[in-house]
């Protein structure tokens, strides 16, 4: 039983990345699923595949590296909202990571995405994690 699933996803791909491995398994969730989603339209994995063959499924990640310096996409990989402690933004103090060259992944009212997203849809929401 793992009491924060999020956290879980992000420790699994920051350990794989630690590791230099190109591909990571994660079980699956709609949240995740989501997640993963955004990280992609954001240029911070190379790929990705939802497979469905198990009762909970899993998130088949293709991570992305520099192919010169072999430098990750992916630096720093942090929770915010914790079960502990939730954090959510409005729209007046939404979150800017690294003067807006990261980016903040946010759970809405109108699904998952990123701080820049939210400004301009106008709304607020539980700031997840921050991606840089």
């Amino acid at each position: 039983m793992n009491t924060d699933p999020i956290a879980d996803y992000l420790t699994r791909v920051r350990n794989a990345i630690k590791a230099n491995h190109r591909v990571v398994e994660i079980p699956a969730s709609n949240l995740k699923k989501e997640i993963t989603k955004v990280l992609f339209d954001k240029g911070y994995i190379a790929n990705y595949k939802f497979e469905e063959a198990a009762v909970q499924g899993t998130i088949k990640i293709a991570l992305k590296y520099n192919p010169i310096s072999k430098i990750p996409a992916i630096r720093t990989l942090t929770r915010v909202s914790k079960p502990g402690l939730r954090k959510y933004a409005g729209i007046d103090n939404m979150p800017r990571v690294l003067n807006g060259l990261g980016i903040a992944i946010l759970s809405t009212s109108k699904g998952v995405m990123t701080d820049k997203e939210a400004r301009l849809q106008n709304v607020g929401g539980e700031v997840l994690c921050y991606v840089y």
